[in-house]
């Protein structure tokens, strides 16, 4: 990558959108889908250990809705900074990937929503059907964090330039910002 390519993958396409620089929205919208799936995943693993899972099963399903409305949030504002890469880069195939396995995982978790829509009331644990189908869209969805990592720690998209960085390693960069005392 070119040092103008890096500093334009960088620079968000909207601060408004996105966030502002060396602070995007994308990773922390993120939060929200992951930690819905795998908590609904152990709600699906507990529902075949409990006497009555209903509660269990029920409250499984929600949090999969809870985390395609997370993860179309976030696909939103990360749809922003795939615009900022430049195309034909490693850094844009590997988003590229990132993003079809992030809208595979989020339509599976859908199909999986609906799935489960006409039996949860029925009190019984989720189907293995189901359960399998959780385990391998948090496995995709494990493999695509893998690649957002990569596209952060190793090609710095969205991180602040180094010169940037370089003052929170700089000695008394703390005092220079310090505000006097009142």
């Amino acid at each position: 990558m070119t040092d103008e390519a890096q500093f334009q993958a960088k620079r968000p396409v909207s601060a408004s959108l996105a966030g502002p620089y060396g602070h995007p929205f994308h990773p922390i919208l993120v939060t929200v889908p992951i930690g819905a799936w795998v908590t609904s995943l152990v709600f699906d693993i507990a529902s075949h250990v409990v006497h009555r899972p209903g509660f269990l099963t029920q409250g499984s399903q929600w949090l999969i809705a809870v985390g395609v409305i997370g993860a179309l949030l976030a696909a939103m504002v990360g749809f922003l900074d795939l615009f900022a890469i430049p195309a034909g880069t490693r850094a844009f195939r590997t988003a590229l990937v990132h993003m079809t396995l992030n809208l595979l995982v989020t339509v599976a978790y859908a199909v999986n929503f609906l799935w489960r829509h006409s039996s949860y009331t029925s009190g019984g644990s989720v189907g293995w059907g189901r359960l399998v189908l959780s385990v391998v869209s948090l496995a995709l969805l494990g493999l695509s964090g893998f690649l957002g990592g990569k596209l952060a720690y190793r090609y710095g998209v969205r991180v602040a330039d180094e010169n940037t960085q370089a003052e929170g390693y700089t000695p008394g960069a703390r005092a220079r910002n310090a505000r006097p005392a009142a």
